[in-house]
């Protein structure tokens, strides 16, 4: 009965995964430079957009059937700034976001579909929290992609299979 709960959470990691892996193999082609790097005034560099997945991941998934989503200690403008920062900060915050995801997803039964969370003042249940963060953390790293992709021009090593014209 609860075979199709464990499969769409084995798969909700499957694809968090999946583009964990896409965002990680698009910034290791950057430097430090290239990932503070913005197309212009009040855009977003791939360094503001980790701190941001990471900073939304760690407030939704760490203990979301206890806590508000929304923490109080999150500043989400702040993640929007990447002034004064360096990339290992960065990837720190990157890093703690995924880490909490992958924790929670981890911990899941197939119960906890059932459970409501809240995020802000909206109660969502546990299959439409899941949805509606890997469809805002897919939007961001294709972001990074197109911008990591953007920075290394011809140097640029594809994610996925290769145009016969890039082909060695």
């Amino acid at each position: 009965m609860n075979d199709w709960k464990l499969e769409y959470l084995a798969d909700a990691a499957t694809a968090f995964s999946t583009q964990r892996s896409a965002a990680e193999r698009a910034i290791a082609q950057l430097d430090d430079a290239a990932l503070f790097r913005t197309a212009g005034t009040g855009d977003n560099s791939v360094a503001v957009l980790m701190k941001h997945i990471g900073g939304n991941l760690r407030s939704r998934w760490a203990e979301p059937f206890t806590s508000d989503g929304e923490k109080p200690d999150r500043n989400r403008d702040g993640e929007f700034e990447a002034a004064g920062d360096d990339g290992a900060a960065i990837r720190r915050t990157w890093d703690s976001g995924w880490t909490t995801l992958e924790e929670t997803l981890a911990s899941l039964t197939a119960d906890d579909l059932d459970r409501p969370l809240m995020i802000g003042v909206a109660p969502l249940s546990l299959t439409a929290a899941l949805h509606r963060s890997l469809a805002h953390t897919a939007q961001h790293v294709g972001q990074i992609i197109l911008l990591a992709k953007q920075w290394q021009g011809a140097d640029w090593r594809t994610l996925s299979i290769p145009r016969r014209s890039e082909k060695p």
